[in-house]
């Protein structure tokens, strides 16, 4: 098990972002995201972490941009530290195993949850509309609840300290239709 990261500490490179989780440098003509093992919830980030939370968290994408990588474009360069730029070298020891090179690109805000009980801004939304994301849910359903069937309810990607919003899923196929076509 290696030592838990909260904070990235890399004073030589230009920390442009820090979300709850991921903290992104700009290295020039790449960005590198270093995964920390922050644990956030409900928009809030805790005291503790969960120690090799940021290397799965890199490997599980990792994975995927590989898998999905003939099907559609990413943004990857490497995940090899050796691969880096000169600055980063020196943080090797936070970096590898948690971090990506990756192409510098206007982000889509919108990130992808997957529902199995109502909590959250989910439980705000139904007792508001009797639905999440648009999508109607039975009547009577308390907070926490188990739902009959896991939901897909996508959301914006606020800033750090900011709510999500929901969104249908209709508005998330725009949105990347409107990106992709740029």
């Amino acid at each position: 098990m290696t030592p838990v990261i909260l904070e990235s500490n890399c004073p030589e490179m230009q920390l442009v972002n820090k979300g709850k989780v991921r903290d992104v440098y700009d290295v020039g003509e790449h960005l590198l995201i270093l995964t920390s093992d922050r644990i956030s919830a409900f928009d809030v980030i805790m005291n503790e972490g969960i120690p090799d939370k940021g290397l799965v968290l890199t490997e599980i994408s990792k994975f995927w941009f590989e898998k999905m990588g003939d099907i559609i474009p990413h943004h990857i360069v490497s995940t090899n530290v050796d691969e880096y730029p000169a600055v980063a070298q020196q943080y090797r020891d936070q970096l590898e195993g948690r971090s990506m090179l990756v192409k510098k690109a206007r982000p889509l805000p919108v990130e992808c949850i997957v529902r199995g009980y109502i909590s959250g801004s989910g439980w705000k939304e139904y007792k508001e509309k009797g639905s999440i994301c648009g999508i109607a849910l039975p009547k009577g359903l308390k907070e926490s609840d188990r739902l009959p069937e896991v939901i897909f309810t996508p959301s914006t990607k606020a800033d750090l300290g900011a709510h999500d919003d929901g969104l249908s899923l209709r508005a998330s196929l725009t949105a990347f239709s409107i990106l992709k076509s740029k």
